[in-house]
């Protein structure tokens, strides 16, 4: 169920201290200044400088007369948020931050220990993640939308706010007399995500009125399915070896062999076949009856290929 900004966070309790990612929107600026009250002198903020805007510059003072407001010690971090051909501006500027924060909690805040870092996303987000999923045929991973909390390379990273609807987050600010930043790409709809948030999510609210209680219970429920295959392939992996062994696989039914060799690509490898790509892999493996039957076909960045009894996967422009 959502619930208020207040109630969200009375039940949040990360370990201190606790940096928040603040970019000066009315979403983060709500929640540092939820955490600064609640943990005085515990909370740092951590402002990302992407340099993709020509207001960058204005929203990092505005951030520093924040943060100075709050007595928050605030940490400026400038990366190369420009995409490259083919990706898109939104994945380009998250995979920045990411490197970013781990960089700060490895470098900045060493003598702090900060391995907890907040993020402000919030309900209606999480229905944004979840329709941009349904629209490019994710599976269950996408689904399950985003986590409340996880863990990545060492660090905590929670959103505290994920049952806050974004109306009353602002709304929360007004009560408060806060202003904050108006990121003008926030409102251009080229982006996928902005004609979301414009178009539909009135229309979801028209229709609709506790869509974002019910979505939030369908993406939970493919985490938990998800849970179980990441199981499944857990086991499935130990007895097909690592590299696997063709005829192991074929002991299995199909369905088990895609998740096992998903997990098996992308644990060891970071490689994440395409549907099609999975797919021919798959009848390759099952027209693999004879000694002389090879297989080489292209997954992710690299190469599935027969050697032998094994399955191998290799990248030949980083092979020595």
């Amino acid at each position: 169920m959502t619930t208020t900004l207040a109630d969200a966070i009375s039940a949040f309790s990360p370990a201190l201290p606790l940096a928040v990612a603040f970019s000066g929107g009315a979403d983060s600026t709500a929640l540092l200044l939820a955490c600064a009250e609640k943990w005085p002198g515990q909370v740092h903020a951590i402002h990302i400088h992407h340099g993709v805007q020509a207001a960058a510059d204005d929203f990092e003072r505005h951030c520093q007369a924040f943060c100075a407001q709050l007595n928050v010690p605030l940490l400026v971090r400038r990366v190369d948020g420009r995409h490259a051909p083919g990706q898109s501006p939104e994945d380009a500027a998250r995979r920045a931050r990411y490197k970013a924060f781990e960089a700060v909690a490895l470098e900045e805040y060493a003598q702090d220990a900060i391995k907890n870092i907040a993020i402000a996303q919030h309900a209606d987000d999480q229905v944004e993640t979840l329709l941009l999923a349904l629209s490019r045929g994710s599976g269950l991973p996408g689904l399950s939308a985003m986590p409340a909390s996880w863990v990545r390379a060492g660090i905590t990273y929670h959103r505290p706010l994920l049952r806050v609807r974004a109306s009353d987050i602002r709304a929360w600010l007004a009560s408060r007399g806060v202003t904050c930043i108006e990121d003008p790409t926030n409102v251009d709809q080229q982006f996928t995500r902005n004609r979301i948030r414009a178009q539909l999510l009135p229309a979801l609210e028209a229709t609709f009125p506790q869509f974002r209680d019910t979505f939030a219970r369908s993406a939970a429920h493919a985490a938990q399915a998800q849970a179980v295959l990441l199981d499944v392939a857990v086991q499935d992996l130990a007895l097909i070896g690592s590299p696997p062994v063709i005829a192991n696989l074929q002991r299995l039914s199909r369905p088990r062999q895609a998740n096992v060799l998903r997990h098996w690509l992308n644990t060891t490898f970071n490689a994440v076949p395409s549907a099609a790509q999975l797919a021919e892999l798959l009848d390759q493996i099952a027209a693999c009856t004879t000694r002389g039957h090879q297989i080489r076909i292209k997954v992710g960045a690299g190469f599935c290929e027969r050697r032998g009894a094994l399955l191998h996967w290799y990248n030949p422009t980083v092979l020595l």
